[in-house]
């Protein structure tokens, strides 16, 4: 069974995202999307509130499981039988971050790949943080990310008692 790890912090899941994962299902016969929890990032949504959404808009495909990591990203993948990590790439300036990032996952566990994905041609130049920025002014960001997340981050903004 060809078991695929997709990771990030995915702060916040955009529909880019969504669109590797439906392009990795077709290569894989499982895909993991592994939530990276970091304690020195402070996230838009809590961890918990951010696995929900991202299972709610994965929930159409089969072969998909979310899960959350707080260690080496290579311990997981141990633990978890996967041989392959799945990484979008939009731009050159992507590929050689994550080339190095491939190659140091490759050295702490031999015989681990990393598949890269172009990103489609209309998520190009979008990110987590050009959503992110968008959030903080007004409602424009619901364009780039699937309705779970978008409904989370709107409960988020009633929360916060910011009405736009």
């Amino acid at each position: 069974m060809r078991h695929a790890i997709f990771p990030g912090t995915f702060d916040p899941f955009t529909l880019g995202h969504l669109d590797i994962t439906e392009r990795a299902c077709a290569l894989f016969d499982r895909v993991t999307i592994l939530l990276a929890r970091n304690s020195r990032k402070s996230a838009l949504l809590p961890p918990d509130e951010r696995l929900a959404v991202i299972q709610a808009s994965v929930a159409h495909l089969p072969g998909v499981s979310v899960a959350s990591h707080s260690g080496l990203l290579v311990e997981y993948v141990r633990l978890h039988g996967a041989t392959t990590l799945v990484r979008g790439l939009r731009a050159v300036e992507d590929f050689d971050f994550e080339a190095r990032l491939a190659q140091v996952n490759r050295r702490l566990s031999p015989g681990l790949d990393t598949v890269f994905l172009l990103a489609a041609e209309s998520h190009v130049y979008v990110n987590s943080t050009i959503v992110r920025e968008l959030f903080l002014y007004g409602d424009e960001y619901l364009r780039f990310v699937p309705a779970p997340v978008g409904a989370a981050m709107q409960a988020l903004k009633v929360r916060e008692g910011d009405q736009s």
